[in-house]
């Protein structure tokens, strides 16, 4: 029987390069001269962006995520903690989601199974295989799923005849 995984999964090399080609943009932008401005790369493959200003930070934002996009990293992988000011600094965490938790696994589940088609689905960890009949079911259930807006990237692996 035909069958497929669908994952969630961020490249940590990619989220590596788009980091450093944000810190270089910054360096060469005017509106961060003279300002303390950095973008530091956690071992837990979350960003930690510092600035002077909630202003600057919401800049800086948007260059990770114009550098991320660059790269072919989605930017509804991201996900941003509250801005928290400590004396001058400001700054915020930026975490990468990877895996498929319960509950958007869940969502997935009921998307296909409302669609009414010929696949069987189930939830397996941080992933959820489909599998069916046709090679056909299986291509229309990766449309619907691309059709539905679930804020999160989807893979599709291990796809078998």
């Amino acid at each position: 029987m035909p069958s497929f995984d669908i994952v969630s999964e961020t490249d940590a090399v990619e989220v590596r390069n788009a980091v450093d080609n944000a810190t270089r943009e910054i360096a060469t932008r005017f509106d961060f001269r003279n300002v303390e401005a950095t973008f530091e790369l956690q071992k837990d493959d979350s960003v930690k962006l510092s600035s002077e200003g909630d202003f600057q930070l919401k800049q800086m934002r948007e260059i990770l995520r114009a550098n991320l996009s660059k790269r072919g990293v989605d930017a509804n992988a991201m996900e941003t903690k509250e801005p928290e000011a400590t004396g001058k600094k400001w700054h915020q965490i930026v975490l990468f989601k990877q895996g498929i938790d319960t509950v958007t696994a869940k969502k997935l589940v009921k998307l296909i199974k409302d669609a009414k088609l010929k696949v069987q689905v189930s939830i397996q960890g941080e992933k959820v295989r489909v599998t069916g009949k046709k090679r056909d079911d299986l291509q229309a259930t990766i449309a619907t799923i691309r059709q539905a807006e679930m804020n999160q990237p989807f893979q599709y692996e291990n796809f078998r005849d």
